[in-house]
């Protein structure tokens, strides 16, 4: 992967400088959490860069909450949109009048592509292969079994996230560039909003899920009151209780943790009185 930095700019990241945002990325997902998934690891990964970048304390502290913000990708690639990152965030130290908005844009728009891309080459591709050999020769007692399905999984997880890491940050360098000269990047920003919006709608409909099985009527001619609510509008029920956890969590300060053991308690209550089912 070619890299040419530029030496004339002392600010400009370096070889060295992506070579410390991928070995960041390794421990990644050791601060998962479900309040805002790898938000820290992602951020912990981008500190080389973001101190090099911004030297004044508000431009450096401002960049850590951009980059807090919840945040979720296959680990293995996780250094890909890093890089992205990485090339944005120098393309807005340098010019005053960038859209810091656009960072965390183009951030999300990639999330689920790069998730489900991911998720089957690792999860579903080498991992299956690696198994396959390392169990068949465990099974015959070959110590091989094990270290094979350590080498056949981990050569591919660790090679590729190195070179995305450059690959992400010359794409990123170079598309921008193009991108501001031509005039689509607020066009480009827009559309990957779009995308991230629709994602996480798309999301929202299918991991939010809970049902009203209240009957009413007799015999075959017995009906839910589900069934009443899917034929006016199908999800509006997923949509309605993320909204309401969305102004929960916008007007008041209020822990998810707590949020949560009320979702769990009013999900017992209505299970046992027979309102509320999955």
């Amino acid at each position: 992967m070619n890299f040419k930095p530029d030496i004339e700019k002392p600010n400009k990241i370096t070889k060295k400088d992506l070579q410390k945002v991928y070995l960041r990325s390794i421990p990644m997902e050791h601060s998962w959490n479900y309040e805002r998934m790898m938000h820290s690891g992602y951020t912990f990964a981008m500190l080389p860069v973001l101190r090099k970048l911004y030297p004044k304390k508000e431009d450096y502290i401002q960049a850590l909450q951009r980059h807090m913000e919840l945040y979720n990708v296959t680990p293995a690639i996780s250094t890909f949109p890093l890089g992205i990152s990485a090339a944005m965030e120098e393309k807005n130290a340098e010019d005053p009048e960038f859209d810091t908005s656009s960072i965390n844009s183009v951030k999300t728009a990639f999330m689920g592509p790069l998730s489900g891309i991911g998720d089957a080459m690792y999860l579903g591709t080498f991992r299956i292969i690696a198994m396959g050999v390392g169990v068949s020769l465990a099974k015959k007692g070959s110590a091989l079994g094990p270290l094979l399905f350590w080498l056949i999984y981990n050569i591919p997880n660790f090679g590729i996230r190195y070179l995305l890491t450059f690959f992400g940050y010359n794409l990123g360098a170079n598309a921008l560039t193009k991108l501001e000269a031509s005039g689509i990047l607020k066009k480009v920003m827009s559309y990957a909003s779009i995308l991230g919006l629709t994602i996480c709608g798309a999301m929202t409909a299918e991991n939010v899920y809970f049902s009203i099985p209240v009957k009413f009527g007799i015999g075959e001619e017995a009906t839910t009151l589900q069934a009443v609510i899917d034929g006016i509008a199908p999800g509006i029920l997923p949509l309605a209780l993320f909204g309401i956890m969305y102004m929960i969590f916008k007007k008041k300060k209020i822990s998810p943790i707590i949020v949560m053991l009320i979702l769990m308690a009013i999900g017992v209550l209505g299970a046992f009185l027979g309102i509320l089912s999955t």
